[in-house]
């Protein structure tokens, strides 16, 4: 598809907002050796790339300007690389871009084809769209950081779920479920009753002194923790801490880290762990197995065209969501 030309959405500096987005056309992108073309069906934005767009990561992202924001996407294979063997054009997929170079908001996008995989027709390219990044932090809090299986075989387990609205918090409700956990979340007081439809035994409104607390409403001390919201101080998790309670942050700053390390120092088994997100295939595939199995669903809060960009773009800033916001071309 060389010299073709595609609508994409992108901004050309950073620390604006949702007006600097533009609707424009660019050349499609031709895949290298390893990466796969991929026509989009439809693309998620969530928190993170609000922030990109503020200049909140720079240097590291955006790696340059104009910038086509979205990481993840799901669409039909319709280019190759010369290496690629894992998928085909035809094969519907679902797939995770960097963040350095996005993409996703455009009528097509290159893919690493290890960051690619094979979507079932049982899921839609909505849901699809929405499980990479968030998805696979929630799984990777859950399981490669805190160890949790998700079989059912676990002993009960207390955890607790900050800002259960946000989409990872969404997947972390239903796959701590999965893994027979006894589950406390925290949300804004309109999505009560949506984070109890996931499968929350306890739901908090963070906005009551209670919620702020963090305190359980059964009195549970927490196993883990899986923290999905604002920076917050050891001192408001520590008093409802099982005796070798860990804390999962998946939005780490450098007071966190600094609270990791300071632990670590004192030998305390109660501890506060940044969670570095690593994006996996096999994990990717993994979900999209239990969404077509109906054992995890993607919450879709909205859906606007790629061309009403802006509206999604001033939604996913208010951060009042619950889910996942798409945009379809």
């Amino acid at each position: 598809m060389a010299g073709k030309l595609m609508h994409a959405v992108h901004y050309t500096n950073c620390g604006g907002g949702p007006s600097d987005l533009k609707y424009v056309e660019v050349p499609v992108p031709t895949p290298k050796e390893d990466e796969v073309l991929i026509k989009v069906e439809a693309a998620s934005i969530s928190p993170i790339d609000w922030v990109i767009q503020q200049g909140g990561v720079k240097p590291l992202f955006p790696r340059e300007l104009p910038y086509i924001p979205g990481t993840d996407i799901g669409g039909e294979v319709v280019d190759v690389g010369s290496e690629v063997k894992n998928v085909k054009p035809g094969d519907k997929v679902i797939a995770m871009l960097g963040f350095a170079n996005g993409g996703g908001l455009a009528e097509f996008a290159v893919a690493k084809a290890n960051l690619t995989v094979i979507r079932p027709l049982e899921v839609s390219a909505a849901e699809g769209a929405g499980i990479p990044s968030a998805g696979l932090m929630a799984h990777q809090a859950l399981t490669d950081s805190a160890g949790l299986k998700l079989d059912g075989t676990e002993k009960p387990t207390n955890i607790l779920i900050t800002n259960g609205s946000e989409s990872v918090g969404n997947y972390a409700i239903q796959l701590a479920k999965l893994g027979n956990a006894h589950v406390t979340a925290t949300c804004a007081p309109e999505h009560i009753d949506l984070a109890k439809s996931l499968g929350a035994d306890e739901v908090v409104d963070q906005t009551t002194p209670d919620g702020q607390a963090l305190k359980s409403p059964s009195g549970k001390k927490y196993d883990i923790v899986i923290h999905c919201g604002e920076p917050t101080s050891w001192s408001s998790f520590e008093p409802h801490l099982a005796s070798n309670g860990k804390i999962f942050d998946v939005k780490p700053t450098l007071s966190s880290v600094k609270a990791y390390a300071l632990k670590k120092l004192t030998f305390t088994k109660k501890l506060l762990i940044p969670v570095l997100f690593s994006c996996k295939a096999e994990n990717m595939d993994f979900l999209v197995k239990l969404v077509k199995e109906g054992k995890v669903k993607t919450v879709i809060d909205s859906k606007y065209s790629l061309s009403n960009s802006e509206d999604a773009w001033a939604k996913n800033a208010e951060n009042k969501i619950f889910g996942r916001i798409i945009l379809e071309p």
